[in-house]
């Protein structure tokens, strides 16, 4: 959602505030701002469009300045406007504020403000809480440290919040609740931001914020305390993260990039886990839960979007390796459902960012019913991470591109080592199968190397042949009916047309009334025991005069025969099969995209990482 970044030291801020919006800008943001200490006042600069409008907006002004803070908005109180983007200035013009999130009881607090004669210059609920800090502060004699923890013990939603005021030219005041919050530690100088990115050239040393801390940050101090006033110490960590990894290099865009890395990102979620020479997985975050693992009576997936679909993949495996009853729930409906949970259940919460709101709420409340909680994410160190009683991390490296790409296929290896793992300690899967999908998933890699090396001209192709279609339908089977369901996602995201995944099955429970001579119907049709099933469903396609497009394994000649364009993948397990149907249908919505002139990496509307309802 929204990018925060803050500096405080003895360098310029204002540079470093607009190339660390720059690398957050794959978060998602439709406006551009930064506040900077000028002196004994506050300047505040802000634009909507992007982070250029703004460079070329401030360029006009003075922005000789040691301390800022910096945001690109995602528009939810108020449309995307240079009057609603941040930073807000208080009613005073002495405070400037930032704010990553929802506040949900912003009514309330504004008509108390309304009532004292207050006015407001935008539609947004940030500038009713900054000017409500403010009237704290005025009305008790105090800090704005103090005005702060007594403003947010009042506040109902999800908050990183930055302030700067003119009476501490150097010093930053920042809070969170549900958003993420990373401090950057340099030597006299400190680094805020939504994730590590903005920092990575300058620092390596952070500290992850908790909920309910404010900070204190001068260029030599780093104060955190909770609301209760208590000092905490802080946790400084090491970032393993090299800044190459959030460039996009050679390539076009981060999402082209991404795509290519899966060879790499895929074999860095098995490295030092799988040994299929020797016959075994490590996964020690499993060590923590083992006997709940063992004895669970219910395994409870709970995720959004792409990370969703990684998850049904994961129930089929589980179920069919584990014996084991999994339940898949999208996080936003889990969370307010008032779902049955007991404490012999295990919930698996997956997410890219670890930041994932709805997900959050979704283990604190199976938490408290005594649930334990396993995590697969990619970020280190992020909220899911420290929430869970054990996990694993999916080791994909930072994605960039909205659309999800490496995190997909790196979660659904984990989850794969997760279910062969768990049917080891289990009992339920013979050594000479078990043996045999070690040298499968070992071998997916090479595989997607191949796809790469080999399929990428075919798909130009197919995409610059149906780049003008309103429609698409992808249709799966088994373990690739959620590959259809991703499929037709990443087409939505990146090319904005109408796209839908369904089971092949279902096709004549109602999606075949769409099918005429211009609908393409994409189906992920590699072999395993359904493939003679969705060969009748591609002829019943062809009999309606439907554009067939197929995900193949490598030597089928019967669909090859009857789809108007084939992408071959290499012939694999089933079980292991979905790592490598994949790639095709993320090529395919990205080279569409590119045909259509379409902002692969920042898709419309879209955030990389959703921190709000």
């Amino acid at each position: 959602m929204c990018g925060i970044v803050g500096y405080t030291g003895q360098k310029q801020a204002y540079p470093i505030l607009i190339d660390g919006l720059k690398k957050l800008e794959y978060r998602g943001y439709d406006s551009a701002g930064v506040a900077l200490h000028l002196g004994n006042h506050l300047a505040v600069y802000k634009k909507q469009g992007k982070v250029a409008a703004l460079k070329e907006y401030a360029g006009d002004h003075p922005v000789a300045s040691t301390t800022g803070i910096g945001h690109t908005r995602w528009a939810t109180h108020g449309e995307p406007s240079d009057r609603n983007a941040h930073p807000h200035y208080s009613a005073s013009g002495n405070i400037a504020m930032i704010h990553n999130g929802i506040i949900e009881n912003y009514a309330q607090l504004k008509d108390e403000l309304v009532s004292k004669g207050y006015t407001f210059n935008s539609d947004t609920d940030s500038e009713v809480l900054l000017n409500f800090i403010e009237d704290i502060k005025r009305n008790n004699e105090c800090s704005l440290e103090e005005a702060v923890r007594v403003a947010l013990k009042r506040v109902t939603g999800a908050y990183v919040i930055l302030l700067i005021d003119t009476e501490h030219p150097d010093t930053i005041i920042a809070a969170r609740k549900g958003s993420p919050l990373v401090i950057g530690v340099g030597k006299g100088e400190h680094f805020l931001g939504s994730d590590a990115s903005p920092m990575l050239a300058y620092t390596k040393e952070v500290v992850y914020i908790n909920d309910y801390e404010l900070a204190i940050v001068r260029p030599d101090e780093l104060i955190l305390k909770n609301l209760g006033n208590e000092r905490i110490t802080p946790f400084v960590q090491k970032l393993d993260l090299e800044l190459a990894a959030i460039e996009k290099g050679n390539y076009d865009h981060f999402m082209l990039k991404e795509i290519h890395e899966q060879p790499k990102t895929i074999l860095d979620s098995l490295r030092g886990r799988l040994n299929a020479e020797q016959g075994y997985i490590t996964l020690s975050g499993l060590n923590k839960i083992e006997e709940k693992l063992r004895n669970a009576n219910r395994i409870v997936i709970v995720a959004c979007g792409t990370s969703w679909h990684a998850g049904l993949i994961g129930e089929y495996l589980i179920e069919e390796l584990c014996r084991l009853n999994v339940e898949v729930e999208y996080a936003s409906e889990f969370r307010y459902r008032n779902p049955i949970i007991s404490p012999q259940d295990v919930i698996i919460a997956i997410s890219q960012s670890g930041e994932t709101a709805d997900t959050l709420v979704a283990l604190e409340n199976a938490k408290k019913q005594g649930a334990a909680i396993f995590g697969i994410v990619n970020v280190v160190g992020s909220s899911i991470a420290r929430i869970t009683d054990a996990g694993a991390y999916t080791h994909a490296g930072p994605e960039i591109g909205v659309a999800s790409t490496k995190a997909f296929t790196a979660q659904v290896a984990v989850l794969q080592l997760f279910a062969l793992k768990l049917a080891q300690l289990r009992g339920t899967i013979g050594d000479s199968l078990f043996q045999h999908l070690l040298h499968e998933l070992e071998a997916i890699p090479a595989k997607v190397e191949w796809i790469l090396d080999n399929q990428v001209e075919a798909i130009k192709a197919i995409a610059r042949r149906y780049r003008d279609a309103d429609n698409f339908l992808y249709l799966g089977r088994g373990y690739n009916f959620p590959i259809a369901l991703e499929g037709a996602l990443k087409l939505k995201e990146i090319t904005y047309i109408h796209a839908e995944g369904y089971p092949a099955a279902e096709m004549k429970h109602g999606p075949i009334a769409l099918v005429d001579e211009k609908l393409p119907v994409v189906f992920v049709a590699t072999k395993d025991i359904y493939h003679e099933k969705i060969v009748s469903n591609i002829q019943e396609i062809n009999a309606r005069k439907g554009k067939v497009v197929a995900v193949v394994s490598e030597g089928d000649e019967t669909v090859n025969e009857l789809a108007e364009a084939v992408m071959v993948v290499p012939q694999a397990h089933e079980i292991v099969a979905p790592l490598l149907s994949v790639i095709p249908l993320q090529l395919l919505a990205y080279y569409i995209g590119v045909e259509r002139d379409l902002d692969v990496d920042k898709p419309r509307n879209l955030a990389k990482s959703v921190t709000v309802e």
